[in-house]
């Protein structure tokens, strides 16, 4: 991969632009138009400001593609006066700077702009493109640094600030924040919100579309389309379970509620913990609640990435190692051990799997600092299932009598704050290492954080479930045993997901034949399985899968699930050929993230 350079004036977080040393954002006040003929937002956002350099006259953001009409300086009184403003040459990873030049220190700034059609950070869907097919829909993705292209910001996760938007939008339609949504909302086009809390701007939410609203608790609840959001309440029935389960372990929520937003398939993700509103893939509504744990995992950020923050994209593994292993307790604690267990298994299968494909220094849970990376692309299973990882060992050192106080501590220790990985470390031996001599040494510690791969001594999670289906699968290979023969009836999607993902590289065509139909793979609805099912039939040249990748592929955004089948579809000339023309197909209906993705892999392999 080739680095692009450090941007010239980047200090503090090499990833932004802004001066955090010199000057903060305290406060946001947003006051948009939603357009969707023109596919743009518009109007002002105002920025309170917190002088940390009295010398400073300058102010420098983040923005990628933004139009800037004018900026002006606010005084004491909310007088405006007109202010000198430069936006730099745009940096293909960064956007461009706009540095701001004062007078004097004034309290806040007022910068009128708009976006851009293709800004990375939002998807405008046409009605076609929705389920119901009536009306458009908008939603945002701002993590990791998106945000800058429909808001100019500070877009890093060292900067904490509050807001309030006001958003109108066509009649109709509803908005909804990362803030405080009202159900009851008037469709009346003019919506107003406020988050009281200090966020990130990665943690900026925006979503326009036709929602209906369910109720699953006394503070939770779910939107979505309205063919979707009775199935989806359903399916996340069990909601206020885990936060009451998270609550014992870790203190109480604190973020008042809890909902979740369904998007439309072409989410690139499985979900963005957005405080107060998680935005959710449709493809974890499944109809047997099998796929829950991701509501857990967005959940766990309400503690772990949204309340405790990494400072910048080097430390993620602070946001989701521990989301992760947070995830891991709530499913142990609402659903059982046995199922916690089985994830576990699936999820260091799939990072050593991933470790294999990646350099030494991304197998490091304390990174370098990523000057000139995207950090979009070089996310991977280390900080998730690595993160988790390290923290199950810390609490099997220590026990869970000792660790789970420990980790309420280390959230209530550094709440609404961002930290670094050296900061953790800090609190680590002060509250646990020197309080527990001869628990864990330094040296552990270095292996799990500055080394590449898994230590040695590591304990590898295990599924006595898993025994099973591993010892039916190996019947099968062998000859003993016919598939359709198995006992498979009431296999939960992580006993079929063992199943499949622990298959040979390639089988043959007859072998591929007889599970398909066995059991059905080919044409299947459960993503999980699909992601691991195509990209087998792909490398084993078993072309009677086309037409259903093809759909698939078209069908779904979220990357996790459709990358591993465009990679390994790109990785022959033939599959590469295939994949062009199924993703001219794909592309209208993409996210931006997802677009960028796909092209990168068929670009990739296309050169070598």
């Amino acid at each position: 991969m080739t680095l692009c350079a450090v941007p010239a004036y980047a200090a503090n977080d090499p990833q932004s632009y802004a001066q955090t040393d010199k000057v903060r954002i305290r406060a946001l006040k947003l006051d948009l138009d939603v357009a969707f003929d023109k596919r743009q937002l518009s109007g002002t956002a105002e920025l309170s400001l917190d002088w940390r350099d009295k010398k400073a006259l300058e102010l420098r953001l983040d923005t990628r593609d933004l139009t800037i009409a004018k900026v002006e300086a606010l005084d004491a009184s909310g007088k405006a006066i007109p202010a000198t403003f430069t936006l730099a040459p745009r940096d293909a990873l960064y956007g461009s700077a706009l540095t701001i030049a004062l007078k004097e220190q004034v309290p806040s700034v007022r910068i009128t702009y708009a976006t851009s059609p293709e800004a990375s950070g939002l998807q405008w869907l046409t009605p076609e493109q929705t389920a119901g097919k009536k009306k458009p829909f908008l939603f945002s993705q701002s993590q990791a640094i998106h945000a800058r292209s429909w808001v100019p910001l500070q877009d890093t996760p060292g900067v904490r600030f509050t807001y309030t938007a006001d958003v109108k939008v066509p009649k109709a339609l509803r908005a909804v924040m990362s803030a405080d949504n009202d159900p009851a909302h008037a469709l009346d086009g003019k919506f107003h919100f406020t988050m009281d809390k200090a966020i990130p701007s990665y943690l900026m939410a925006l979503s326009v579309g036709d929602l209906a609203v369910k109720s699953t608790g006394p503070r939770t609840a779910v939107y979505a389309e309205p063919s979707m959001v009775e199935k989806a309440a359903k399916e996340f029935e069990d909601t206020e379970k885990m936060i009451v389960a998270t609550e014992k372990l870790y203190g109480a929520y604190p973020w008042g509620r809890y909902d979740i937003l369904v998007l439309p398939p072409s989410f690139p993700f499985g979900g963005m913990e957005n405080p107060r509103m998680t935005f959710a893939t449709p493809t974890v509504v499944v109809g047997d609640k099998s796929l829950v744990s991701l509501v857990a995992h967005e959940l766990a950020h309400s503690w772990s990435g949204n309340l405790v923050t990494n400072s910048t994209w080097k430390d993620i593994w602070l946001n989701e190692g521990f989301t992760s292993y947070v995830e891991s307790r709530i499913v142990e604690s609402v659903y059982g051990r046995e199922l916690a267990d089985m994830e576990d298994v699936i999820s260091q299968f799939g990072l050593r799997q991933e470790l294999a494909t990646l350099e030494p220094a991304d197998q490091l849970l304390m990174l370098a600092p990523q000057d000139g990376r995207d950090p979009d692309a070089v996310l991977s299973d280390v900080p998730y299932i690595k993160g988790q990882w390290f923290l199950t060992f810390l609490e099997q050192r220590f026990g869970r009598e000792h660790f789970d106080p420990f980790v309420r501590s280390y959230f209530e220790h550094f709440a609404f704050q961002s930290i670094d990985s050296e900061q953790f470390l800090a609190y680590l031996r002060e509250k646990l290492v020197t309080k527990f001599p001869g628990k864990v040494t330094e040296a552990e510690l270095d292996a799990w954080l500055k080394k590449p791969g898994i230590p040695d001594f590591a304990t590898a999670a295990t599924s006595k479930r898993f025994e099973a289906i591993d010892a039916a699968r190996a019947d099968w290979l062998a000859g003993k045993v016919a598939a359709k023969a198995i006992k498979s009836t009431g296999w939960s999607t992580q006993e079929w997901v063992r199943f499949v993902e622990a298959l040979p590289e390639k089988l043959d065509t007859r072998q591929l034949t007889e599970l398909d139909e066995a059991f059905h793979f080919t044409g299947t609805a459960n993503g999980e399985i699909a992601q691991r099912w195509y990209p087998l039939t792909v490398r084993s040249g078993y072309v009677a899968a086309r037409p259903a990748i093809e759909k698939f592929l078209i069908g779904i955004g979220r990357r996790k699930l459709i990358l591993p089948t465009w990679e390994a579809l790109a990785a022959t000339p033939d599959g590469h050929a295939f994949a062009t023309a199924v993703f001219a197909k794909a592309k209208p209906g993409y996210h931006p993230i997802t677009t960028a993705s796909v092209t990168t892999t068929l670009e990739k392999a296309r050169k070598k």
